[in-house]
C-alpha cells in the first residue's frame, strides 16, 4: 500500500509541475502569496463543512482543491503538517477519512471552524516557529447572524497569524451570504483570496487567479 501512495504521489507531482499557473517561474514573479519568513516548516489547516448540504460531489471537489493546495507547499518546504477541521454548527479536528467522507446533520455554523484553528494555532503552531495556512471549502451555507462574526474573527484575529488563506465556494448558484462577508474581509486585509467552483473543470482556473498577481 506505501508503495502504491507513492507511486500516486509522484504521478501527481509530475502533473502538478506541468501546469503553468505553478510553474517556478510563476511562483517566483506571479504570485501574491506573502512572502514566507524563512522558516523550513509550514502546516495547512484544511476546513470543510460537512453539513447536509455538502454532499459527495462538492467533497470531491473540495478535496481536489485541498490536494493542489497541498502540492504548493510542498514545492516551497521542508516540512508540512496538514491539520483537517471539520463543521457543521460544532467544529472538531478529525483525520483524512472522516473530513471527506463523514456527514452530519443539524446546521452550519462557520465561526466554530474558525475559532477552532485559532485555538489549534495558539496551541501547536506558534507563528514564530510555522508559516500557516488555510484552505477553507464550503457550499457557502451559514447562519445569518453568524457571518458578520466570521468576518470580524478573519480580521482581526485569523488573517494576522496566517501566511494566506484562501476561501472556495462550491456552489452552482448565487453566492451566499457568507461570500458577502468574507469580500469584507478581504477588502480589510490582503491575504484573503476567493473563489467559485461549479464543476471540476473550474479548479484550476480558480487556483490560478486565486495566486496571481495582484493589480497594484
Amino acid at each position: 500500500r506505501a508503495a502504491e501512495l507513492g507511486a500516486e504521489r509522484a504521478s501527481m507531482m509530475a502533473g502538478i509541475a506541468q501546469i503553468p499557473f505553478i510553474d517556478s517561474f510563476d511562483l517566483r514573479y506571479r504570485t501574491r502569496v506573502v512572502q514566507p519568513r524563512e522558516i523550513a516548516q509550514a502546516v495547512m489547516f484544511c476546513i470543510m463543512d460537512v453539513s447536509g448540504s455538502m454532499d459527495e460531489n462538492r467533497k470531491d471537489l473540495a478535496k481536489r482543491f485541498f490536494i493542489l493546495l497541498h502540492l504548493f507547499l510542498l514545492r516551497n518546504y521542508e516540512r508540512i503538517e496538514i491539520v483537517f477541521v471539520s463543521h457543521h454548527s460544532n467544529a472538531k479536528v478529525v483525520d483524512e477519512e472522516q473530513f471527506f467522507h463523514s456527514t452530519e446533520s443539524g446546521g452550519t455554523l462557520v465561526s466554530s471552524a474558525l475559532e477552532l484553528t485559532l485555538k489549534q494555532i495558539g496551541k501547536r503552531f506558534p507563528t514564530e516557529q510555522w508559516n500557516v495556512y488555510v484552505a477553507q471549502a464550503s457550499d457557502g451555507d451559514n447562519w445569518d447572524d453568524d457571518s458578520p462574526r466570521c468576518r470580524d474573527l478573519l480580521v482581526k484575529e485569523l488573517l494576522p497569524k496566517v501566511q494566506y488563506f484562501a476561501y472556495v465556494e462550491i456552489n452552482d448558484s448565487d453566492p451566499q451570504n457568507l461570500w458577502a462577508h468574507y469580500e469584507e474581509a478581504r477588502a480589510a486585509r490582503g491575504n484573503l483570496a476567493l473563489g467559485r467552483v461549479r464543476e471540476r473543470a473550474d479548479i484550476y482556473p480558480v487556483l490560478r487567479e486565486l495566486f496571481a498577481k495582484k493589480d497594484v
